[in-house]
């Protein structure tokens, strides 16, 4: 779900066990054939004032199942069920296809970046990149929550901009920041992992371009609302959607 690291498990089972005693909460998701293909854990923060997701992954292959989808609705109904309306967490804000989950399908939005929160990563995704990470904040009972709880993602197309629109572009040599429609829009690349391997200098000189942009635009009054299939963020004053 993960990949591996020189450090094993990213939660050894002895502390699951421990998260879960103690009143967190600790999902699993299994197959038909009761195969274990997800898992999702959350701490609940002091005076259940809201979650913090710690971990949440799917098998290989089962990335378009839903069964990460169901994972976080099932610790939504669970947060709910114990007077918890906020859930937090931190992604990788290069890879399009976890920002678009978290952004786009659960509702959630960003308005804070962190700079190598983590610190050096040697597993098989991070691939010794620098661990930045944006800050997802779920909402549990707003608009956008309960509708994407039902199916309904947050509607989110990249609009039509023209040249004098573009305000910069990445390291690939296409726009990758536009203004149009009123809203500020930020592509990432659809396959940082890819290009982590591949093109190692590529991938840096994304994280380098992005951070700048996101750090720019969280500290004018901007937060991150959505993400398009295609990597394009899209970045509106705090609260708009």
């Amino acid at each position: 779900m993960w990949g591996t690291s020189q450090h094993g498990a990213p939660i050894p089972t002895d502390l699951l066990r421990s998260i879960s005693h103690a009143g967190c909460n600790v999902t699993a998701a299994y197959t038909a054939g009761g195969v274990l293909c997800g898992a999702a854990v959350a701490i609940v923060s002091p005076g259940t004032a809201g979650m913090y997701s710690l971990i949440a992954g799917v098998l290989p292959g089962l990335g378009d199942a839903g069964v990460g989808f169901a994972l976080k609705q099932y610790q939504r109904a669970w947060a709910l069920a114990r007077g918890i309306e906020t859930m937090t967490w931190t992604f990788d804000p290069l890879v399009s296809r976890n920002a678009r989950f978290n952004l786009t399908k659960l509702g959630a939005q960003a308005e804070e970046y962190l700079d190598d929160f983590y610190g050096p990563m040697a597993d098989e995704i991070n691939a010794n990149d620098e661990s930045d990470r944006l800050v997802a904040i779920w909402p549990l009972t707003s608009r956008e929550a309960i509708d994407c709880s039902t199916g309904l993602p947050v509607a989110i197309a990249l609009p039509a901009f023209t040249p004098d629109q573009v305000r910069g572009t990445g390291p690939d040599g296409h726009p990758s920041v536009a203004l149009a429609a009123g809203s500020t829009w930020c592509r990432v690349p659809t396959d940082i992992v890819a290009l982590r391997v591949g093109r190692p200098g590529e991938a840096r000189a994304w994280r380098a371009a992005t951070r700048a942009l996101f750090t720019t635009a969280f500290a004018s009054g901007l937060a991150a609302h959505g993400v398009t299939r295609s990597g394009w963020y899209r970045l509106a004053t705090k609260g708009q959607q």
